[in-house]
């Protein structure tokens, strides 16, 4: 080393220290920036096919439960039509389902049906079933109106 008088204390001037180095410059905000920008992408698109998913699932469910109300609905139908005799006035049942308990409500009335010589037809009555249950706490109803004949 050379003397002291060239020493830098002496002089008055403390030596540079190196700055610790900081992971946030220009640079690197930039870059973070930008992630953030497709991070959010991401998210949003992971959370719209979550609600898709969502609506599809229910959606399903109900389909789901208005097919077992139909299919109900036609088996009590098929009932009615292969049995002899006339149909019952009023009759009240339940059914007891996957998705809980569906009341059926039955009425039966004369046609009164006339041919256009007002001739008036004998024999032909119109049934109307009903299905009643409640979906999601709101309640729901399905109705089939068919026509039986029955000679008599």
């Amino acid at each position: 080393m050379p003397s002291d008088d060239f020493s830098l204390p002496r002089l008055g001037v403390a030596p540079l220290e190196r700055a610790e180095p900081n992971p946030f410059n220009a640079l690197t905000t930039q870059r973070f920036n930008g992630f953030a920008l497709y991070e959010v992408l991401l998210g949003i698109t992971i959370f719209a096919l979550g609600v898709i998913a969502l609506g599809h699932a229910v959606a399903s469910t109900i389909n789901a439960e208005e097919g077992v109300v139909r299919q109900i609905l036609s088996n009590r139908m098929a009932e009615i039509q292969a049995a002899r005799g006339v149909p019952d006035d009023s009759k009240e049942f339940k059914v007891d389902s996957n998705y809980g308990g569906i009341k059926v409500v039955q009425k039966t009335t004369a046609a009164e049906l006339t041919e256009p010589d007002n001739t008036v037809v004998d024999g032909i009555y119109l049934v109307t079933l009903m299905a009643q249950w409640r979906q999601g706490g709101v309640p729901q109803s399905k109705q089939v109106r068919f026509y039986v004949y029955r000679p008599g």
